[in-house]
């Protein structure tokens, strides 16, 4: 049975994101937590194939305490086993460091559960945009590396190998991989599905595991936390709106708005600037 992990995140809302215009962070006070929008593509897609071809699904998450909710959000919607692995030491993780501690989190999921055959996460992160995470867990473990997927089309359990498309800015790619893999999941992979009622059930009563430091006995302590983040944040701050100027260009039909139109460029002096005669 295919064993698949999903890794998520606890993400402020982006719609009830606002920056403190004195300190340039982030105000999370009062802004609601959800699990970030592209994971649950992940998750959903990963629950398709246990649904189709049997799997267990096992969702990994680093965050504070709080983001238990997210993990029982998961399993009400059908993921057999959520892990968090929090701890103070984590604290001010830049990408380099989230994946390092995802990576061995993976690992220790394989260790627990069974080797791990194929790892979900969303393309990027709300909250953080920059898209490194999914990309550096799959170096870290030696994964191929399935970026911008928006169809799973097989997956050849007796060869390990998968058929994915992949989105990319001139076209989509067929990509044929062998196992385990990794995959970032667009919004167009899927729709997610809606927790049922035992689903919800389950979740009430379940208790996420939660994993420390302490709980990885090979962790490098350098590459965790603030000491393992050479990324520095210099500024945060809201771009200033632009005001542009509009103007309705009306007519009775299409040649005379074009005559308007026209006339009104050569006003404001539009051809000298581009070389019209």
């Amino acid at each position: 049975m295919l064993h698949i992990v999903v890794c998520v995140k606890q993400v402020p809302d982006s719609r009830e994101i606002r920056i403190d215009p004195k300190t340039n962070t982030l105000i999370r006070q009062g802004v609601p937590a959800i699990v970030n929008y592209f994971d649950l593509h992940g998750l959903e897609e990963a629950l398709r194939i246990k649904d189709e071809l049997g799997a267990r699904v096992t969702v990994i998450s680093m965050g504070p305490p709080s983001a238990d909710k997210a993990l029982k959000q998961c399993i009400s919607l059908g993921a057999d086993d959520a892990v968090l692995i929090s701890d103070r030491a984590f604290a001010g993780a830049d990408t380099l460091a989230t994946s390092y501690v995802i990576s061995l989190g993976i690992e220790k999921a394989a260790e627990v559960w069974g080797p791990v055959d194929l790892v979900f996460t969303g393309k990027q992160t709300l909250d953080g945009d920059t898209g490194q995470v999914g990309p550096g867990v799959a170096c870290r473990l030696d994964y191929e590396q399935l970026t911008y997927v928006e169809k799973v089309e097989a997956i050849d359990e007796t060869k390990r190998e998968i058929t994915v498309h992949r989105h990319l800015e001139d076209g989509v790619e067929r990509v044929k991989a062998p196992l385990p893999a990794l995959i970032t999941a667009l919004a167009e992979l899927n729709k997610p599905r809606r927790a049922s009622l035992p689903g919800v059930l389950r979740a009430a009563r379940y208790e996420p595991i939660v994993w420390t430091t302490n709980d990885f006995e090979s962790i490098d302590r350098n590459k965790i936390g603030l000491r393992g983040s050479p990324t520095i944040v210099s500024k945060t701050w809201v771009p200033e709106p632009k005001q542009v100027d509009t103007e309705m260009i009306s007519g009775d039909d299409a040649g005379e708005i074009a005559e308007h139109l026209l006339s009104r460029l050569y006003e404001t002096e539009l051809p000298a600037k581009v070389g019209w005669i």
